[in-house]
């Protein structure tokens, strides 16, 4: 006799996750592999989707052999995947060329040429702000920089839409990604050809955008070319799905208004739940939910994580897989609050905000050794998210009287868990349930396919309280934004520089 299960798909910028969980929301099984992506230069950073297509399939089959030899049976499959960047495909869903990261931003100087007032009517309009790895920005770079691409491109797909696409044939679009492209209204929930018309494309281009869904509705059923790769059965239903910012807040737990998320991962994503109506919060992008009365407000950026995981490889020898994070972060446990005067600024991969930003650290000494340097950087991880989450709450955005979520490798981490919970001043909720994004989207499926949703609830979790080392992280709070604003002169500088470099 076969149980039921439901498989989720979480595509990440650093790693790609299959996932299936049973009737309760427990999870079965996980696969995981790396996302084929390329930094061509600092600011260029290109997703291979061919590539990115097959991890999947890979994946999904994998998982598929695990199911089937536990005696269970899936009964569909939704994806998640990072939100923004650009999926560029032609009429037959063959790519025109490498996908573009949300991390990318060679599009900056679009941006800039935008007119602040008009900026701020598309975030009246939409709850998101014009940044470089916007959809619309960046198909305006490839009219001027590609434009046998932009010629060629029949359909704009995100991340996850792109993996639907190649797991049924057809493309298709949902509501979350959608309006965190800053591409929908929120009055009237349908496209919006403003985010076009700021980087002066045509109305018409909106015509490349597919048609919008819910989250939780069914695209269509898996191909047979799908099925025949990953041995699941031909036409099981495949949902929309959602954006990973969207779908890891589903899967730990915070739907309800006033919820706030921090997850740790490539982007630090620093999110509330809040109505979906105008005028929306001030923040950089929002992200309707699948309960159409609410969004998720965010604050944003590739400072989170990947600083932790950059460190890890530039720690090893060249070519080598790089040092465990776990040892590194066993190291800093060993190292004082504040690493001894070490300060780090999270900016490896830039920052929409601090457009010439790099990673940087300020104070080292000789008696600074491994263990200091991811001190500091976890450290500055955690202060970059207090200063985005201050955003937040200065956005207007209603916060409900609770523990705050925290997801991803810093809730993994004792001391990165006790880190947050002591810079931010407030107690956190570890996340301890692996792969929540996957868990998030699965969870739309019970309901779409007309099933018992059961309760779903959160995972295991522990709150973590601020300590005695509060102190401390507000005097590092303090200097850390004052060398943060002395910054912006030597980045610039150092930008200039290397691009000369690069020719």
């Amino acid at each position: 006799m076969t149980a039921v299960c439901y498989i989720g798909v979480d595509v990440g910028l650093t790693a790609t996750k299959a996932a299936a969980f049973d009737p309760a929301g427990r999870e079965i099984a996980v696969v995981h592999a790396r996302t084929p992506r390329t930094s061509v230069t600092a600011h260029r950073h290109d997703v291979d989707m061919d590539g990115l297509a097959e991890t999947v399939l890979s994946l999904l089959g994998e998982l598929a052999g695990r199911l089937a030899a536990e005696g269970y049976a899936p009964a569909g499959i939704g994806v998640a995947g990072h939100g923004n960047g650009i999926y560029p495909v032609d009429a037959e869903l063959r790519p025109v060329g490498p996908a573009i990261a949300s991390s990318d931003s060679r599009a900056q100087p679009i941006v800039d040429a935008i007119p602040a007032e008009a900026a701020r009517r598309l975030a009246l309009e939409t709850g998101s702000i014009p940044w470089a790895a916007q959809p619309a920005v960046l198909l305006r770079w490839l009219h001027d920089h590609a434009p046998e691409a932009y010629a060629a491109t029949r359909w704009v797909l995100s991340c996850k839409d792109w993996v639907t696409a190649q797991l049924t044939g057809v493309p298709s679009a949902d509501y979350s990604d959608a309006s965190a492209f800053g591409m929908v209204a929120l009055d009237t929930r349908a496209y919006s050809p403003t985010a076009l018309e700021l980087v002066g494309l045509p109305a018409g281009d909106l015509e490349r955008f597919p048609a919008l869904r819910q989250s939780g509705e069914v695209v269509a059923g898996l191909s047979a070319r799908a099925a025949a790769r990953t041995g699941l059965p031909e036409g099981l239903p495949v949902i929309a799905g959602c954006m990973d910012c969207v779908a890891a807040t589903l899967g730990a737990g915070g739907r309800g208004l006033g919820e706030v998320t921090i997850i740790v991962g490539t982007w630090a994503i620093n999110g509330v739940v809040v109505p979906a109506r105008t005028p929306a919060p001030e923040v950089t992008l929002s992200a309707l939910m699948p309960d159409p009365g609410t969004m998720l407000a965010m604050e944003v950026a590739p400072t989170s994580a990947a600083n932790l995981e950059w460190l890890a490889c530039a720690a090893a020898p060249h070519g080598d897989a790089g040092v465990p994070a776990a040892e590194l972060l066993r190291e800093a446990a060993a190292v004082p609050p504040g690493a001894e005067g070490l300060l780090f600024f999270p900016f490896v991969n830039g920052a929409p905000e601090h457009p010439e930003a790099s990673g940087t650290f300020l104070g080292i000494s000789a008696l600074h050794r491994r263990g200091h340097l991811t001190r500091a950087v976890i450290e500055g991880v955690a202060q970059y998210h207090r200063m985005q989450l201050d955003r937040v709450l200065a956005s207007g955005a209603g916060i409900a009287d609770r523990p705050w979520r925290l997801a991803g490798g810093g809730a993994r981490s004792e001391v990165w868990a006790q880190i947050f919970a002591d810079v931010l001043g407030r107690p956190v909720l570890r996340q301890l349930t692996s792969e929540l994004g996957a868990r998030g989207v699965a969870s739309l499926l019970p309901e779409a396919l007309g099933h018992d949703r059961g309760s779903w609830a959160a995972g295991e979790d522990l709150c973590v309280h601020p300590g005695p080392d509060r102190e401390v992280y507000l005097r590092q709070a303090e200097l850390f934004e004052r060398c943060l604003g002395g910054m912006v002169a030597p980045w610039t500088e150092v930008e200039r520089y290397r691009r000369a470099a690069d020719g």
